[in-house]
């Protein structure tokens, strides 16, 4: 007997992909995650979506950048959430190749597996808003504690000029441009997702990457917080379960109009600084925290804010209010 067709997550035990995986399980559609574990934390996601739906779940273990496998999955997937890859700035400068392999030959394994079909599944890929690099044409100035668009810009657009920066930045953004153009190519019903920060359940951020979860750890534990160039820095927090639905709003009209891009984040609305989200933690918390500085690190933008303006008129979606959830 056939298997029924399912839904494949790639680095489905990590902190979005086990959101995802648990919202589409709990509507009963049955979901195959492939992770390699390679991310400190996983496994408590792994078993915690195991505990809670069982048989309905499927985990195979295992890489994006192993083509047999990827191919294998895919063939029995109806729809793909491509979300694995290295994410982190910090390692692809120390290792490059393990970004590259990671991020850009996985995507291409997932597509070529796609291709191969005869009726390829939808297929949606997070890319990032490193994709965009520093944007040192856009102007800004500092509003106290806090960078903001000089010209009142309500965001950046998904027009904005690609401006790969960093290992981390080519490696997503190549992966990026491979995605639109296989829709366009080859027929391939796809979206790309350009991300801003998301934060929520089931992260365990570290300094390198999921900063709101690092930050809130930090001053539950009593460590000092280390903050890199002036914590003026501006992004646009996305709650994750606002996330997981604009995923599936996507990838459902993704057959009628392939190869879209989305800039999803929290919006004008939700742009705080780095400063102004460790003040807000310790008021939740009712703790204190000693703050510690460095250099600015490379590639770092000073404020990025989603304009959310394409999503919220094609997908219908709209990002819930910050601290809201």
């Amino acid at each position: 007997m056939r298997e029924r067709a399912y839904t494949l997550i790639t680095g489905g035990a990590g902190f979005v992909g086990s959101n995802l995986a648990d919202a589409l399980l709990t509507a009963g559609e049955p979901v195959v995650i492939l992770d390699d574990f390679s991310r400190a934390g996983v496994e408590l996601n792994a078993s915690w979506l195991l505990e809670k739906h069982g048989s309905n779940v499927r985990i195979e273990v295992g890489s994006v950048t192993d083509a047999r496998l990827v191919q294998r999955l895919v063939r029995g997937a109806n729809r793909v959430f491509h979300l694995a890859a290295q994410v982190a700035v910090t390692t692809s400068l120390r290792d490059p190749r393990l970004d590259f392999e990671s991020n850009l030959l996985g995507t291409f394994n997932v597509l070529e597996a796609a291709r191969a079909m005869r009726k390829p599944p939808a297929i949606l890929f997070t890319s990032t808003n490193k994709v965009y690099g520093e944007m040192d044409d856009v102007p800004i100035a500092k509003d106290g504690d806090a960078y903001v668009y000089a010209d009142m810009r309500p965001g950046i657009s998904e027009n904005a000029p690609l401006d790969f920066h960093s290992p981390y930045g080519c490696s997503k953004g190549a992966a990026d441009q491979y995605v639109r153009d296989y829709a366009r190519i080859f027929g391939i019903p796809t979206v790309v997702f350009r991300m801003s920060c998301v934060y929520g359940t089931r992260q365990f951020g570290t300094e390198d990457q999921g900063w709101v979860a690092h930050f809130a750890r930090a001053i539950l534990a009593g460590r000092p917080i280390t903050i890199y160039g002036d914590g003026c820095q501006v992004r646009d927090l996305l709650w994750v379960g606002d996330l997981v639905e604009a995923m599936q709003r996507a990838l459902a009209k993704a057959e009628e109009q392939p190869g879209e891009v989305f800039n999803i984040g929290g919006g004008r609305q939700n742009a705080v600084s780095v400063r102004t989200v460790i003040r807000k933690l310790q008021e939740i918390t009712g703790s204190e925290v000693t703050l510690e500085t460095a250099e600015w690190r490379p590639g770092d933008q000073r404020i990025y804010v989603s304009d959310t303006a394409k999503a919220e008129r094609q997908l219908g979606w709209r990002p819930s209010p910050l601290w809201e959830n």
